[in-house]
């Protein structure tokens, strides 16, 4: 038996101003779903932010729609849970609940077991790290389900764990139910893959299916996961996707012009317009000259950028190149400014993501929901 484990797809989601960019998001989602069905799965999990915002456009509802048919019309049945980005705090009904009240789909977010061709799936929908200790619990009344459970036992969650994200962790691995045999998790946007000897089966990560506004501009792939279950033990093969190439490239201002030459050449090798970030550093910076010598890009990709960087700051150059390092340090200024992590928590992981989508009505309803937990 084969399933698809597929997370973080940000329908929707748009970049730079550029339509291309929200085609993009489409078309890799579709790969995956399309993937999925000439592979034959027998099922596929969503495992949150199916979109990018809780109040999706017209385009983004019919994409995810088109895609349940398309299973559907293969006799591929499909699950899904919801992350942060699907949960409005001011909306009461969150728009995949159409896909399961229309039987599009079936939602399992709410930690209640079903049983599909004898493998028992069980999903939580994205817990806020304030209420990991509320549904301890809940997480250990699944356990004991899923430990009676003669075959394979997926559990679905949407959740960053603290020895694999330290900044993203809202919740350890020793927090969650043992007796699954596979740990299919959405909200990283990387690929990761864990096992650890207290849990049951592997913890994988798929990684969103295109690149975000949170990740920067970076070298990287995309893909999901196609899950074999025909034995005892979950055996996840990651599938690779064929997204836009991006980069980020270190350059010293002296060089510029066979920097931005060899730039072009390397772009000459993609079969799509990549989008290219150049970070310059160097002495005595004339930006006319850089614009004159950036601008040869243009034809070529798109979307481009360029920023000046210090020399005097050896981490200037690969900061977007080390997302992890990046989380580590706004973390680090958010709670020195703050005063403790629980408030950097709050500040980053709920209040940032509000802020820069504008929806100021939702980050004063998360403001007042934590008055009480914050207040001194």
């Amino acid at each position: 038996m084969l399933f698809s484990h597929i997370s973080d797809t940000h329908l929707g989601l748009t970049q730079y101003g550029l339509q291309e960019r929200e085609d993009d998001v489409y078309a890799s989602f579709n790969e995956s779903v399309d993937v999925s069905i000439k592979d034959h799965v027998d099922f596929v999990i969503f495992a949150g932010d199916i979109f990018h915002v809780p109040n999706p456009s017209g385009t983004a509802i019919l994409q995810m729609a088109n895609a349940l048919k398309r299973l559907k019309q293969n006799n591929i049945d499909s699950f899904f849970i919801l992350g942060e980005h699907d949960i409005s705090r001011i909306r009461s009904t969150p728009i995949p609940y159409v896909y399961h009240n229309l039987d599009f789909s079936k939602y399992v977010g709410q930690s209640r077991p079903i049983i599909h061709k004898g493998v028992m799936i069980c999903g939580f929908d994205k817990i806020r790290r304030g209420e990991i200790d509320q549904y301890l619990p809940k997480f250990n009344e699944v356990d004991k389900i899923a430990s009676g459970h003669q075959g394979h036992r997926i559990l679905v969650m949407h959740q960053g764990i603290s020895e694999i994200n330290q900044f993203a962790g809202e919740l350890a691995s020793t927090d969650m139910p043992k007796n699954f045999t596979y740990y299919a998790m959405g909200h990283l946007h990387d690929n990761y893959l864990k096992n650890f000897s207290h849990l049951g089966g592997p913890v994988a990560y798929p990684g969103s299916t295109e690149m975000t506004n949170s990740e920067g501009i970076k070298e990287t792939q995309k893909g999901f996961y196609e899950v074999d279950i025909s034995a005892t033990e979950a055996n996840p093969n990651w599938i690779k996707l064929d997204t836009r190439p991006q980069f980020s490239q270190s350059i010293e201002f002296e060089n510029l012009a066979d920097s931005v030459t060899k730039a072009l050449e390397r772009i000459s090798s993609f079969s799509k317009k990549p989008i290219v970030e150049l970070k310059i550093h160097g002495n005595q910076i004339d930006t006319d000259i850089i614009q004159t010598q950036v601008s040869r890009l243009a034809p070529h990709t798109l979307h481009y950028t360029w920023k000046i960087t210090q020399d005097d700051d050896p981490r200037g150059s690969i900061l977007l190149e080390q997302p992890t390092s990046i989380d580590e340090e706004l973390f680090k200024l958010a709670s020195n400014y703050l005063g403790n992590n629980e408030k950097a928590v709050f500040a980053i992981q709920e209040l940032l993501p509000l802020l820069s989508g504008g929806k100021i009505k939702e980050a004063e309803q998360a403001i007042l929901e934590e008055f009480e937990r914050f207040k001194k």
